[in-house]
């Protein structure tokens, strides 16, 4: 049960969701983001603001929407250790709530490293930022560098961790699920 744990993360516009949303098709059990949803939430119950990249600006308690992001996701990594299959894939891991907390010059507890330190994933792929393919939206609030900065935070944050997250190269989709699924011994 619950057998290997593998997280896409990378900067907002890399492509994570196209590689998750491959895989899924491919048959394989995959996690979904959960800040897109949060985010849209927040930004309808907040005040409307012009381009802004911190998605706390819209939420009453910045830390609360936090804590909700790292239970949401530690949640999901739960649920894939009573699964009975061989891979689940996660986009994104617990430790990117911290590597945004540490980008957005937020403080937090040892409840986040902790939660961080006890639900550990088997393998982390990265995928780097990629001018080419850059596009913001109303849940992508990031700028082109506030993303490649993120790309930076995020690979902190998991090298602290003692990860050493896997680049997936700049390709067409298939092409990088195909590179996932090679350094996962799945082809």
């Amino acid at each position: 049960m619950g057998k290997n744990k593998v997280v896409v993360t990378g900067a907002p516009g890399t492509g994570k969701t196209s590689i998750i949303h491959g895989l899924e098709k491919q048959g394989f059990h995959c996690f979904h983001e959960i800040i897109r949803d949060m985010t849209s939430k927040a930004r309808l119950e907040g005040e409307e603001h012009t381009h802004i990249s911190n998605p706390l600006v819209f939420v009453e308690d910045a830390m609360q929407f936090n804590k909700d992001l790292l239970y949401g996701r530690a949640k999901h990594y739960q649920k894939s250790l009573l699964m009975d299959v061989p891979l689940s894939f996660f986009d994104r891991g617990i430790p990117d709530v911290l590597a945004y907390m540490d980008f957005f010059g937020q403080s937090y507890s040892k409840e986040f490293i902790d939660t961080c330190e006890k639900n550990r994933y088997d393998t982390i792929f990265i995928v780097p930022p990629w001018q080419e393919i850059y596009v913001s939206d109303n849940e992508r609030l990031e700028t082109f560098e506030e993303a490649e900065n993120i790309h930076d935070a995020l690979m902190n944050t998991y090298t602290q961790f003692g990860y050493n997250p896997i680049e997936v190269p700049k390709d067409a989709v298939p092409k990088r699920i195909d590179f996932i699924l090679e350094t996962l011994n799945q082809l």
